[in-house]
């Protein structure tokens, strides 16, 4: 099941829990959640925003940040109308670090199976952002078309930027004479324009996700450590499988600590 998106800062529904009757039909106090082993649990959502690097990184939720001042992203209303619209969640007015306060604003991201680097965008009321030939961007359609697929490539000038090209090979652009600021997609070639920053949500990033599940494999107890060696442990010895355990050779190395403990016995 898709889960509804979350902004950063959004107050999260509490769970409720059940009360147990005992026999004598007495209210017992709420039961309680049985405890997760230490590195086995699932890692919690991460709804921190991060930039994408690459074309690899692009996925889920995202945020199209356009080249302009004060600090706009790309968002359509209810009736299918692409707009530029003023980013407010900031670090000091620097667009690196926009998230979106309005779903509006925000972009499920997805790549076209088989290609290089086709993705198309669908808004947040489930239709698709799409551009014609003569460069006039919507959001209407609920199928994907040519004009739904979209080209993104990394700005050769501009790194930890991107162009998106459309379905005419045209690049999308903004008018930043225009108050609010157009965006179209009827540029020739790409330039200072067309340069489009994009933030997603951390949890998606690939490497993100690796550096995540690593830090669930490393965590693990003295106590856990302990019990599977068969003896106290030395600090020593518990930084090095904890050591093991990050880098993926724990099997081997616990190998060794026991075999330790097999010698120490005998000596």
């Amino acid at each position: 099941m898709v889960k509804a998106l979350a902004f950063k800062g959004d107050k999260k529904p509490s769970k409720k829990r059940k009360r147990v009757h005992n026999e004598d039909g007495d209210d017992a106090a709420p039961e309680s959640k049985a405890l997760v082993p230490a590195g086995t649990g699932e890692p919690e959502e991460d709804d921190n925003w991060v930039s994408a690097e690459a074309l690899a990184d692009i996925s889920g939720p995202v945020m199209l940040v356009l080249p302009a001042e004060p600090v706009t992203c790309l968002a359509t209303d209810a009736m299918g109308k692409v707009h530029s619209s003023s980013v407010e969640n900031m670090v000091e007015d620097a667009p690196q670090s926009a998230e979106p306060h309005l779903v509006s604003q925000v972009w499920i991201a997805t790549k076209v199976v088989g290609s290089e680097g086709d993705f198309t965008l669908k808004g947040h009321h489930g239709r698709y952002l799409g551009c014609d030939k003569y460069g006039i961007c919507s959001v209407t359609r609920e199928a994907i078309s040519p004009e739904e697929t979209f080209r993104f490539s990394p700005a050769e000038s501009e790194p930890g930027m991107f162009d998106i090209r459309t379905a005419s090979s045209k690049y999308f652009t903004i008018d930043s004479d225009k108050s609010p600021p157009e965006v179209r997609g009827d540029a020739e070639e790409t330039n200072e324009t067309t340069h489009i920053r994009i933030r997603m949500q951390a949890r998606f990033k690939p490497k993100h996700k690796s550096d995540k599940a690593e830090k669930v494999r490393a965590k693990i107890s003295r106590k856990e450590l302990e019990d599977e060696v068969g003896r106290r442990l030395e600090d020593d010895e518990v930084r090095k499988l904890k050591k093991a355990r990050r880098e993926g050779n724990y099997h081997e190395v616990m190998l060794d600590v026991k075999v330790k403990n097999k010698h120490d016995k005998f000596a």
